[in-house]
């Protein structure tokens, strides 16, 4: 498949390396300029980013992103509905890679719901003692 296994021997070890480390180019416009590039481009290899822009739903985050991001809507965004909804659906199909929160905020109302409905059970029933 895709992957590949290489042995290294000793003397592969001993030989010194002849690999050459390129200088950090100070020119290079994807350095350390952040998310929005001077030219008010999206900077995709940002690492704020998470890698988000690359992977399996790269595409639809980037669609979605790039439309919030150039929205000129009212509600910046409002336009985009339908880019976030592919980029969740998408996201939806890959779990392990795109953890989902709401499992965890839904479980957590719940128990403030039962927790509520305790409380006003306990006052119910100082209240009629």
């Amino acid at each position: 498949g895709k992957d590949r296994i290489i042995f290294a021997t000793k003397e592969d070890h001993e030989t010194p390396s002849s690999a050459e480390l390129v200088a950090d180019d100070p020119d290079d416009p994807y350095e350390e300029q952040g998310l929005i590039l001077p030219n008010g481009d999206i900077n995709w290899n940002c690492p704020c980013l998470g890698g988000m822009a690359s992977g399996p739903c790269g595409e639809q985050f980037k669609s979605a992103f790039s439309c919030f991001h150039y929205s000129k809507e009212e509600i910046k965004g409002s336009d985009c509905v339908d880019q976030f909804r592919a980029m969740q659906e998408c996201m939806q199909k890959y779990p392990d890679l795109y953890p989902q929160e709401d499992e965890n905020d839904e479980k957590s109302t719940k128990d403030l719901e039962a927790a509520s409905m305790e409380a006003s059970a306990a006052k119910e029933e100082k209240g009629s003692s």
